[in-house]
């Protein structure tokens, strides 16, 4: 399983004024004097350590030395201070939207995680604004002419593609995280992101179809040039093979599918035409999977019985659809609840980008069996 990294840029910017001296300091405006809320920056100025440590402190996370974590949690308490002080500083904005730009209309982990952070949006007295975009789609056009239009306090992206944002994204200057892909490596000070690590959970899922005997495997997922999910998934299954001796060829063994249930359909039929020998197959989200499943029943074959799948999404279709799929769960809930505390640190001043990756689970159903381990010669 990964466990819980986070990182800060340095030499970011700060969005709003920054404080000086102690953390009760009292802020002027043309109004009069004002005493700001605490935020965890002051919280982690005090601490002299980072405000991710201070978040992890929060969150419960063991990756903290016991010293740092008793001194955070002493200046916690000496202070009052809460998580949700940081809500309060939203309602000093002009603005309370937060936009949310989905990219995959039938994402269906996509539409858990709006679920939840409709939630948190509200919780925190602000209003959600949900652009939809097509897997094709310009995300960041969409966001910079609802920016235009809206003027939001922050965003969330969901579905996202890392070229995009290296190309365009410096001319959106709103505090934003992007969920279920990383940011780090594109050093935007106001880009931070949740996401679990894609390649290690899908390593882990082709693991999971070696040590269960398979040898003639198969992918489906999405574009590799254009999705990097897909592309960062696609180098886990081959880093798992290659630990293992093994190769894969991508004619005839990869096929590229929109993340839906038709498309994938259509490709595990295009599978089973030119993969006879195939006893599994790996899909890069649980959506996939129920398509692919779906067409081998209709060639007169069973899951797990005659072909093995495994999704990846974890999605609640997953744990009642027959048989039960057998998946790597990325936890909607908690991506969304780290998502929301890293953009309201981020629009209470938090200086720089912070990368969060959450933990994975493989959760076991019934779509995968085991079957007699194959010679190197046996398998294709």
């Amino acid at each position: 399983m990964s466990i819980t990294q986070t990182r800060i840029v340095p030499d970011a910017v700060s969005f709003f004024v920054p404080r000086t001296g102690n953390v009760t300091d009292i802020v002027s405006d043309a109004f009069g004097e004002e005493v700001f809320p605490i935020t965890i920056k002051d919280i982690a100025r005090e601490a002299s350590c980072s405000v991710s440590t201070v978040s992890r402190v929060i969150s419960g996370h063991p990756d903290v030395s016991p010293n740092t974590r008793e001194r955070v949690q002493a200046l916690i308490r000496l202070h009052n201070f809460s998580p949700n002080n940081n809500a309060q500083r939203l309602k000093q904005q002009e603005s309370r939207t937060i936009g949310i730009i989905v990219k995959g209309t039938s994402n269906a982990l996509f539409a858990s995680l709006i679920e939840h952070l409709q939630t948190h949006i509200e919780q925190a007295a602000c209003t959600a604004a949900v652009v939809y975009l097509d897997e094709e789609g310009d995300e960041l056009q969409a966001a910079l002419q609802f920016c235009r239009e809206t003027h939001p306090c922050g965003l969330f992206f969901l579905g996202s593609n890392r070229g995009a944002f290296m190309q365009h994204f410096s001319e959106i200057t709103v505090p934003s995280v992007l969920l279920t892909v990383s940011a780090e490596g594109m050093f935007f000070p106001n880009l931070s992101s949740v996401c679990i690590d894609d390649a290690a959970g899908a390593e882990a899922a082709m693991e999971f179809l070696l040590d269960h005997g398979h040898r003639n495997i198969a992918v489906i997922g999405g574009s590799l040039s254009s999705s990097d999910a897909s592309r960062v998934r696609f180098s886990g299954c081959c880093r798992c093979l290659e630990r293992h001796g093994l190769s894969f060829e991508k004619q005839g063994r990869y096929e590229t599918a929109r993340f839906s249930l038709s498309s994938s359909y259509r490709a595990m039929g295009r599978l089973l035409d030119s993969f006879p020998q195939l006893t599994a197959v790996l899909c890069m989200s649980d959506l996939m999977a129920i398509g692919a499943m779906r067409a081998i029943f209709d060639r007169g074959l069973r899951t797990p019985d005659n072909i093995s799948v495994i999704g990846f999404d974890g999605i609640e279709l997953s744990r009642y659809c027959i048989p039960k799929l057998t998946t790597v769960l990325q936890n909607a809930e908690q991506i969304a609840s780290r998502g929301m505390a890293l953009l309201l640190e981020a629009i209470s001043g938090r200086d720089g980008a912070v990368y969060e990756t959450v933990p994975f689970t493989i959760v076991e159903g019934e779509s995968v069996r085991q079957i007699p381990l194959l010679t190197p010669s046996d398998a294709v």
